[in-house]
């Protein structure tokens, strides 16, 4: 199929006030894209005020259902998904409480599964829609105090294999992006000591390169691939080499 060459109008961002999806936003934006962020917080700081806000939380379906009926324009060119419920910390199993055992399914599943069900219809009328959905190493390295989040990780991801064999890539393109590393964000912030060292830690800024590419694009290059996004803002795919597993020893209690 070829590269369309129509410049992208709309897109959405649902989880894109802060961290990766944020820098997806920003990257749209600032490329002339109107482009909507679907999340709990309004987006702050610079670049915010190019952000159109829908406040939206997926702890209240009924609530975010509304904010996706009314809020998502009637023709979208790009979509991403990059919402995510994290615990406050990591902890064994037996020990995540089933608030937030079920929180992350309600974030990290069922609200994926409740944005696919939104955008596909406006996706369509682009010809080709792109939707990208932000993964993560834990979808291959599955590892101890997280079995929460990759239980969800793996059902998002292989919700989103699913439903693309289910599209005709001429009407939608799946794409899947992750870091390569630990990204420096609030939600991470918040789970870290007020003097913890994050030199090492990627910025969501990283994943700007990768977000113009598929909208030139429409991610047509890059159609059903899972690609890993590295500090120097280059791209891999996880079918030429796997993303480094992000687990920590049982006995380091750090997040």
């Amino acid at each position: 199929m070829s590269t369309p060459e129509r410049i992208p109008e709309r897109a959405v961002v649902v989880g894109g006030s802060t961290g990766i999806g944020r820098g997806v936003a920003d990257a749209w934006a600032a490329a002339g894209v109107e482009t909507h962020v679907f999340s709990r917080s309004r987006p702050t700081g610079d670049g915010g005020d190019r952000l159109i806000w829908h406040r939206l939380d997926f702890r209240d379906p009924e609530q975010a259902k509304e904010a996706l009926r009314t809020g998502i324009p009637e023709r979208v060119d790009l979509a991403c998904y990059s919402a995510v419920y994290f615990t406050s910390r990591r902890a064994p199993f037996m020990q995540v409480s089933e608030a937030d055992w079920l929180d992350q399914f309600a974030v990290n599943v069922h609200g994926l599964s409740a944005t696919l069900r939104a955008v596909l219809p406006v996706l369509r009328t682009a010809g080709p829609g792109m939707f990208l959905h932000i993964s993560s190493e834990v979808v291959y390295n599955a590892g101890p105090n997280r079995a929460g989040y990759a239980a969800t990780k793996a059902a998002a991801d292989s919700l989103i294999r699913s439903v693309a064999q289910e599209t005709d890539p001429a009407e939608t393109t799946f794409v899947q992006a992750m870091p390569a590393g630990m990204v420096d964000s609030p939600g991470i912030r918040a789970r870290r000591s007020a003097d913890f060292d994050y030199s090492g830690y990627m910025s969501p800024a990283a994943f700007a390169p990768l977000a113009v590419e598929l909208a030139r694009t429409r991610g047509v290059p890059y159609a059903g691939d899972a690609l890993v996004v590295h500090e120097d803002t280059t791209w891999s795919s996880v079918a030429k080499d796997l993303p480094v597993s992000q687990s920590r020893p049982l006995a380091d209690a750090r997040a």
